[in-house]
């Protein structure tokens, strides 16, 4: 198991520092836990029966084929709720999405994005809409522990994490619940090789790196995020990471390439520049901003 499990307990030991998202990025499990867990809660519990092939479609653009693919999942249903709100042909089902205003006030209260945040947060404002939203919320868990089991990392996971712990601190950092992540590493063998296992209970993934790499603890150039998300890449650009992504839908090649290639360079400190340029000019293409829809 992970060596540390707090923040205040991890400690630099490697000169170099490498965080890692887990969803869609070490396992490929965006796919089945948003098309099977959150994707049927979502039409449960915001009562989109009605307009459920548009819900469907709203919610897997959201979090998987664009720029928000990978955000946390308070924001995220904001977005995919929005997303509905403006589609006519939604709207001609039926389906009226109701004052979001009391979601909203959460998401942007700065209480962690976390079932545990918002239990707090609803304890101090309450709102029938608050209490939808941990129903959902508590539900996708549900489904997620009932469902997804057996997903293995992508081939090259576990050559690229022997080759990464020979030299780096290595820290999962995700906004998925960390009882699911914990599990998942542990179903699979490699939970001893992060140190740390973040998840949203530990707040977003800026605060993770911020806090992880923050204070001179590792050398400028020296600091690496990998993640399959645009989040991630804005996570590591706030605290001062490099980023590599693993590319959506081609995700065997990008861990190839990591392996083989990107990490040396980092390790060689040739990464930066125009390498990575072009690492991140290959992602943003791969993920558009607006849905063909609209």
């Amino acid at each position: 198991m992970p060596r540390f499990r707090t923040f205040e307990e991890f400690q630099p030991s490697r000169d170099f520092f490498i965080g890692l998202d887990s969803d869609g990025c070490v396992f490929d499990s965006m796919e089945i836990k948003h098309k099977e867990c959150f994707t049927p809660m979502f039409i449960k519990h915001w009562k989109l029966q009605s307009a459920a092939k548009y819900a469907r479609q709203a919610w897997e653009f959201a979090n998987l084929y664009s720029k928000t693919r990978g955000m946390n999942r308070f924001p995220v249903c904001l977005r995919s709720l929005r997303l509905l709100q403006d589609w006519p042909e939604a709207a001609a089902r039926g389906f009226r999405v109701p004052d979001l205003a009391p979601f909203e006030a959460f998401v942007d209260s700065g209480f962690p994005p976390s079932n545990a945040g918002l239990e707090d947060y609803r304890k101090r404002h309450p709102h029938p809409l608050l209490d939808r939203t941990m129903e959902w919320s508590l539900a996708v868990n549900a489904a997620v522990k009932d469902i997804v089991e057996g997903v293995p990392p992508f081939p090259k996971v576990r050559a690229t994490l022997d080759k990464m712990t020979a030299r780096a601190d290595l820290a999962v950092v995700s906004g998925t619940p960390g009882e699911a992540l914990n599990r998942e590493w542990r179903e699979n063998g490699i939970e001893h090789y992060p140190q740390l296992i973040a998840g949203q209970e530990l707040g977003k993934k800026t605060e993770h790196l911020s806090v992880l790499t923050g204070g001179g603890r590792y050398a400028p150039g020296k600091k690496l995020m990998i993640g399959d998300a645009p989040g991630d890449r804005k996570a590591a650009e706030a605290s001062g990471c490099l980023f590599y992504p693993v590319n959506p839908g081609r995700e065997e090649e990008s861990w190839e390439r990591l392996c083989g290639e990107a990490l040396d360079r980092f390790f060689a400190g040739t990464y930066a520049g125009a390498y990575q340029a072009a690492r991140v000019a290959e992602f943003e293409a791969l993920l558009p901003e607006e849905p063909s829809w609209k």
